[in-house]
């Protein structure tokens, strides 16, 4: 019996070695095939447009398109050579040189998300052939690139959209008030570009969703659009641009923000009947021309900053208070108790209210 059992041995070894190289050898070919041909030779292409920087050293044919460095593909598709390329980027890499190529990406025809961070030898403009993935693309990052030109109108034609993220380029000229049309978009970020103009009153306006947007580092002119103020933010970002008025109907105990920075602007408006949103955790108004006294919700918060204003009254005690030293309020004119803060004792205190023949900046 232990001789008989030891001869069947080496058999059944033969059979489990067969059948395990018969399950690899499908495996193999079934991945060597997971692409779709289409998205497969789209890749290619764009690939080719970039000039078959070393970025693409992965882009092969002797691999399948879905596992090519940064190409995402839908994992649910069946049968597997049917995958869908659903996500392509392209990160932190100075391989890639030139424009956009848009008729390439456009070939994608399954695409929903973009992403080109930190490229900064992409340049040229954002191509209107991405208008043709209306169907399916919902978020686009194109941000520290050399892209130039105009933020494109044709974004309103697609319709999934809800994240565009065009930050740390050299955008120019007016923001398009056909963004406003998007129906889901919920988080834009425009910031650190060269855009002027004023901000079109429906941004964010369709959405649902609480909506982050950012426009800082611009030289955007006017107001606030009124309509914000029905606009569900938690967190909204305008500093550093050329912006005036009243800002005041952005608070309420109600609203929903959580980080709020209206520096470097020439904001004119009372705080003293503002309250705070209850989470509101980040707030910064340096240099503007704000007045009044700080409500006393700010001792919540975990960042303040209301330097060069014309505040007046006392400073609130408690909570968070402690930890802002005098850098938050220095050149606000601030009174805490009998003594007020500003950097250089000797100067003369001016009035709560906001004085046209003095320049803060001097302060």
């Amino acid at each position: 019996m232990r001789a008989s059992s030891l001869g069947r041995c080496p058999t059944v070894a033969v059979v489990l070695l067969l059948a395990t190289a018969t399950t690899m050898a499908a495996a193999a070919a079934r991945t060597k095939n997971e692409c779709h041909p289409d998205d497969k030779a789209a890749l290619l292409a764009i690939k080719a447009g970039f000039g078959n920087a070393s970025y693409f050293q992965s882009w092969t044919s002797d691999y399948p398109c879905c596992i090519w460095i940064n190409v995402f593909c839908d994992p649910y598709t069946s049968p597997y050579t049917a995958r869908r390329v659903v996500g392509v980027s392209f990160l932190r890499d100075t391989s890639l040189v030139g424009p956009l190529p848009g008729a390439a990406i456009a070939r994608l025809t399954a695409l929903q998300e973009l992403d080109l961070i930190h490229v900064p030898g992409v340049n040229g403009t954002i191509p209107h052939e991405l208008a043709r993935l209306s169907a399916t693309l919902n978020s686009i990052d194109i941000s520290y690139t050399g892209i130039s030109g105009p933020v494109p109108s044709f974004f309103s034609q697609l319709k999934k959209l809800t994240y565009l993220r065009l930050s740390f380029n050299s955008l120019t000229g007016h923001i398009p008030a056909s963004l406003g049309e998007i129906p889901n978009l919920s988080f834009l970020d425009l910031g650190r570009n060269r855009l002027t103009g004023t901000i079109p009153p429906r941004l964010l306006s369709k959405t649902n969703d609480t909506s982050y947007l950012c426009l800082s580092h611009n030289n955007l002119t006017g107001g606030i659009p009124a309509e914000f103020a029905a606009v569900r933010f938690w967190t909204l970002d305008l500093s550093h641009n050329a912006l005036t008025g009243d800002a005041s109907f952005l608070f309420g105990a109600n609203k929903s923000l959580e980080n709020l920075d209206l520096s470097r602007n020439t904001f004119s408006f009372s705080l003293s009947a503002v309250t705070l949103p209850s989470k509101l955790g980040s707030l910064d108004l340096n240099h503007n021309g704000i007045y009044g006294e700080l409500p006393p919700q700010v001792a919540n918060l975990q960042y303040l900053n209301v330097s060069y204003n014309w505040l007046s009254g006392t400073v609130p005690t408690g909570g968070n208070m402690g930890r802002f030293d005098q850098y938050c309020f220095q050149h606000t004119m601030v009174c805490v108790g009998v003594h007020y803060l500003h950097a250089i004792s000797d100067r003369p205190l001016y009035p709560p209210a906001p004085d046209p023949a003095v320049n803060l900046d001097d302060y």
